[in-house]
């Protein structure tokens, strides 16, 4: 049970950082996030805390069930569209083990295909 604690504590807290480096760089919002962005990461949050699939899931763009309303989720989207790229150069080690978990995913899911 702790384990899948610390996994949502992690997607928070990633979520979290590719939304303030969004909001910095798109609303000019210094420090503080603005309130659209807020929204989205209390959002973010709250879906993540009552994710039912934590314990076996990498991400949520590789989950079969979507549980963002679709605003929401074409918003979180856009986040991830930009920051993703940028997050070598904010936390280039949390961007390269999100490389290797997208890699290792992809790679287990082309076996189960196969079989």
């Amino acid at each position: 049970m702790k384990n899948v604690q610390t996994k949502r504590e992690k997607e928070k807290y990633i979520v979290g950082e590719m939304i303030a480096l969004y909001c910095k760089k798109n609303h000019k919002s210094g420090k503080e996030l603005c309130q659209e962005c807020q929204a989205l990461k209390a959002y973010a949050e709250q879906r993540s805390d009552k994710c039912p699939f934590m314990e076996t899931k990498t991400f949520c763009s590789n989950c079969k069930v979507h549980c963002y309303k679709p605003q929401m989720r074409e918003q979180i989207r856009t986040v991830m569209r930009f920051s993703g790229p940028r997050m070598i150069f904010h936390h280039p080690v949390m961007a390269v083990s999100h490389i290797i978990q997208t890699k290792k995913e992809k790679r287990k899911l082309e076996e189960e295909n196969e079989s």
